[in-house]
């Protein structure tokens, strides 16, 4: 089996384990922000097998620099994301927030 048989590639920014929706970047995420190790990983996403969270490791060991700029993207994106939702909330996000005032405005009144 060829390293790359363990995954699928989608598009150049969407890498998934094979068989599974898991991204490349979950485990990464991670094994190299949250410093978490493999055995870890794996007991996190239950979907997994070891194998392929080593797998993952090392093909990002073998392709360092393009999966250093995926994941930068990957990470540019979530940021884009985040602040269009504060932006433009889903309106029945914002109905929540305005019950969930609402509720504290009556249990803790001024």
């Amino acid at each position: 089996m060829q390293l790359e048989d363990y995954f699928n590639f989608l598009a150049p920014d969407d890498i998934r384990l094979q068989g599974t929706r898991v991204g490349i970047e979950t485990i990464l995420f991670d094994y190299l922000f949250r410093a978490k190790t493999p055995e870890e990983i794996a007991k996190t996403y239950t979907s997994l097998t070891l194998e392929q969270v080593y797998a993952t490791i090392l093909y990002y060991l073998h392709h360092q620099q393009a999966v250093d700029a995926y994941i930068k993207d990957w990470l540019e994106w979530g940021d884009r994301m985040r602040e269009e939702q504060r932006r433009k909330p889903n309106p029945v996000v914002e109905k929540l927030r305005k019950l969930k005032a609402e509720k504290i405005a009556i249990a803790y009144p001024h």
